[in-house]
């Protein structure tokens, strides 16, 4: 089945311009949510908005929006002020810069949306795709849509082209402001950190063999649930004990690092049913 695209605009460079359509590049249904209901009836509450004033239920006709310039003091706006505040939807892709994509600190990533090419568009679009590919670069572009302007940065994928919403800077809280301690560490601590991972590193992240374990566990007590099973007396794993000492957790993390490896040895001894569990939990992956 083919993405379904969510929206289409147009990027510019140059005299160049190429319609794209973008897809939305995660799956927010797959998010477990709850609603409030009401216990008496069981059904699903309504939200209501209070005047704090008199208590009373302000009707949505009554409402209007409003900024807040000072502390309890707003400044209101009709309709028609606010759509002359938001910027003009136009789904234009500016690029302003080109940059090696590796410049781009992934810290102000945001949010990413996949792009394919629109009617008319797919030779400008894969020359693009290519050229980037080619220079090793992305562009730095703004795009504006809903009303707002975006920082986005366009990068090859494949064949193809990604785009990534990006944080403004003055958005971005500054590291300095993390607290880090004063602690020290010592030469052999350093020796066996640097141990530990070089004994589990991979050669090449492999996102698929990584699963949700929480949402997958949640899904199956619901299920429980709605078939009339009591979940309050499912057991959970009981906290594992806590090491204190830096360099034992280290010397016991090794150790669990090297029993790991000899079991992978006999993945194949593995019963039955366990198996089945890894196949039901791995879905359609390896």
């Amino acid at each position: 089945m083919s993405a379904r695209a969510i929206g289409t605009a147009t990027i510019s460079f140059g005299l160049v311009s190429v319609p794209v359509k973008l897809y939305s590049a995660s799956e927010t249904s797959q998010k477990i949510s709850f609603n409030l209901v009401s216990k008496k009836y069981g059904t699903r509450l309504k939200q209501q908005y209070i005047a704090p004033e008199n208590g009373e239920v302000v009707p949505r006709s009554e409402m209007v929006k409003g900024y807040e310039f000072a502390k309890g003091k707003f400044v209101l706006f009709s309709p028609e002020e606010l759509k002359a505040l938001e910027e003009k939807a136009n789904n234009s892709i500016e690029i302003a810069d080109f940059v090696p994509f590796e410049q781009v600190d992934r810290h102000y990533l945001d949010k990413v949306y996949y792009l394919g090419p629109d009617k008319g568009g797919d030779r400008a679009y894969k020359l693009l795709s290519a050229a980037l590919a080619k220079t090793g670069q992305s562009a730095v572009a703004r795009y504006a849509a809903r009303g707002k302007q975006y920082l986005v940065v366009i990068r090859p994928m494949g064949e193809g082209l990604v785009m990534e919403q990006l944080h403004y800077a003055d958005e971005l809280k500054q590291f300095s402001e993390v607290p880090l301690g004063d602690a020290e560490i010592k030469e052999a601590e350093l020796a066996l950190g640097v141990q530990l991972i070089e004994q589990a590193k991979i050669d090449r992240f492999e996102p698929e063999k990584y699963r949700d374990d929480v949402r997958e566990r949640m899904l199956d007590l619901i299920q429980k649930k709605i078939d009339g099973e009591d979940i309050t007396q499912i057991v959970s794993e009981e906290p594992k004990g806590q090491i204190i000492d830096l360099m034992e957790a280290l010397k016991a993390s090794l150790a669990r690092e090297t029993g790991g490896e000899e079991r992978k040895g006999a993945k194949t001894a593995a019963p039955k049913d366990e198996k089945k569990k890894v196949r039901k939990a791995g879905g359609g992956g390896a």
